[in-house]
């Protein structure tokens, strides 16, 4: 009597321990090499490609903002043409718009040039040249009016921020050149508040040097902002060009795996055919004389020969039907022909088949199934040859006297499973990998058992994955295997429930009127012969 089958515990397979792949390291050292080699190269310490995108940028922004300066340097021209004699004021705002403008040009050329890593060391040389110039040329301007009253050493401090602001920003990706712009204006307003002598003029050089550091400390946040925008660039482009080789590395082998599945098909086709013919030829005779339908042989041991022939033809005839089977299933050839299969009656006859050859080794072949299971949607077939292959394997793996379960039941999440127990030899843990792939076999099957393509397991977790299902494995050396197969809830057709709506008339009704009725009820119903 069957008895209610245990929910199996499903186990996930261990996962392989990740191994570092050599490339990596090697792809890993090669860039801190190169790194190291283009911060020897290079002028700042970073890459020479960083240095001339930098001076690019500052080149950019002087340009970009090149009437703003004009504007300042004229607004304070005219301002100090009030403070001081007009003609000094007037040669001091077209000097330094002459320098304005050759630093404007500069960068107008640099950026029209070619990059070159000797040009590039050389215009930033000219950068900070043209820079250091052009905060002289300030404090010149800055450091004349300087007195002993308040509204001059207010305005001078007012217009040297002003500066230092303007030319920390503009000058922000070349750190060198802000700092040749600015010092000079902040060291000559310092020394000019120390040497007035008076409290509050020392305050206003403390005030001047902080505000310098302040604004050093700024352009050179502003660089290191700059500079790792570069290198978040530099690293995604370099990302695009490794996927990109990647993805035309990986065409070329998908093109070389698909040209070598094309070959391995026409093979396999070729193959078959030509194997097919004999052995169909071999399997007839031998079958022939096997059963000594022409008469008996002259010697009986021939008798046994035949029957060898035929075993090993029968063999070798399913070899080639298996690994037909597989290629069909990783070309994605095979198509379920789908319907609906009840697994306790596949299993049951799958049992039925293979229960003489496990009597023949003294195996006892259990069975539990549940009760009352509705059908499943999928390819009879395929399912059959999942629990053949399966109940086979468990047949040749366990020694004589051993014992085999059959259970068929419901899984958590509503679906069904099927779940093949025996007590052989076992694999061992790391072997599990190895036997679930083609044509391989674990060391301690193949010297406990007889001989095997390998084929069994992978074709049968194949066949339950195009149904959406899942191919669990658990084994234990010298204690036994056990295979659990589990179909999905979506598989499983329930039973449907009664309709609660009644079914509609089959003919429409027609509304006739109550004298229409009354004739109906008094018309007769055979009106031949009475001429009405």
């Amino acid at each position: 009597m069957s008895k209610p089958a245990d929910r199996p515990e499903v186990v996930h397979l261990p996962a392989e321990t990740p191994v570092a792949a050599p490339a990596s390291q090697r792809r890993a050292a090669s860039q801190r090499v190169r790194e190291a080699r283009d911060r020897l190269t290079s002028t700042s310490g970073t890459r020479p490609a960083f240095d001339r995108e930098l001076l690019r940028q500052y080149a950019q922004t002087r340009i970009s903002a090149s009437y703003v300066v004009m504007l300042l340097v004229v607004a304070t021209g005219l301002f100090f043409g009030f403070w001081m004699q007009p003609i000094s004021a007037a040669a001091w705002t077209c000097g330094m718009l002459c320098i304005h403008f050759a630093i404007i040009r500069c960068c107008a050329r640099f950026l029209a040039e070619s990059p070159n890593l000797a040009a590039t060391r050389k215009w930033r040389t000219r950068f900070v040249l043209l820079d250091l110039l052009y905060g002289l040329s300030w404090t010149a301007i800055l450091v004349h009016p300087a007195g002993l009253d308040m509204v001059s050493n207010t305005l001078m401090m007012f217009l040297m921020l002003l500066v230092i602001a303007v030319s920390s920003m503009l000058a922000a990706n070349l750190p060198i050149a802000a700092l040749a712009a600015t010092a000079p204006v902040t060291v000559a307003i310092a020394l000019n508040f120390v040497l007035s002598g008076t409290f509050d003029n020392y305050v206003l050089a403390v005030l001047a040097l902080a505000a310098e550091g302040y604004f050093a400390l700024l352009a050179h946040r502003l660089h290191s902002t700059t500079l790792a925008t570069l290198e978040a660039r530099a690293e995604k482009d370099a990302l695009i060009g490794e996927l990109e080789q990647a993805k035309a590395i990986s065409d070329e082998a998908r093109h070389r795996a698909e040209a070598a599945n094309v070959a391995k098909s026409r093979f396999l086709a070729q193959m078959s055919h030509e194997l097919r013919t004999p052995l169909n030829a071999i399997l007839g005779f031998s079958e022939v004389m096997k059963s000594e339908i022409f008469g008996a042989h002259a010697v009986p041991v021939y008798k046994e020969y035949s029957a060898d022939i035929h075993n090993s033809g029968v063999h070798l005839l399913n070899l080639i039907n298996e690994i037909l089977d597989l290629s069909r299933i990783e070309a994605g050839r095979y198509e379920l022909n789908e319907e609906a299969v009840s697994l306790v009656h596949v299993v049951a006859d799958c049992h039925h088949l293979l229960k003489l050859r496990a009597s023949s080794r003294g195996i006892t072949i259990h069975e539990v199934f549940e009760q009352g299971m509705p059908r499943i949607w999928g390819d009879e077939r395929a399912i059959r040859q999942i629990v053949l292959n399966l109940l086979s394997n468990s047949i040749k793996f366990t020694p004589q006297g051993g014992e085999i379960w059959l259970k068929v039941g419901w899984t958590a999440s509503g679906g069904q499973y099927l779940s093949v127990k025996d007590t052989g030899s076992g694999i061992a843990e790391d072997e599990i990998p190895v036997v679930l792939a083609s044509f391989g076999q674990g060391s301690n099957s193949i010297k406990s058992a007889e001989q095997g393509a390998g084929l069994g397991l992978p074709i049968a977790k194949s066949l339950i994955d195009m149904h959406g299902g899942t191919f669990t494995l658990k084994s234990k050396l010298r204690i036994g295997t056990e295979v659990i197969v589990t179909f999905p809830p979506e598989r499983v057709m329930s039973a449907l429930a009664p309709m609660a709506e009644e079914a509609p008339p089959l003919q429409p009704e027609t509304t006739t009127s109550p004298d229409e009725k009354r004739r109906t009820r008094n018309k007769p119903i055979m009106s031949a012969g009475t001429g009405l």
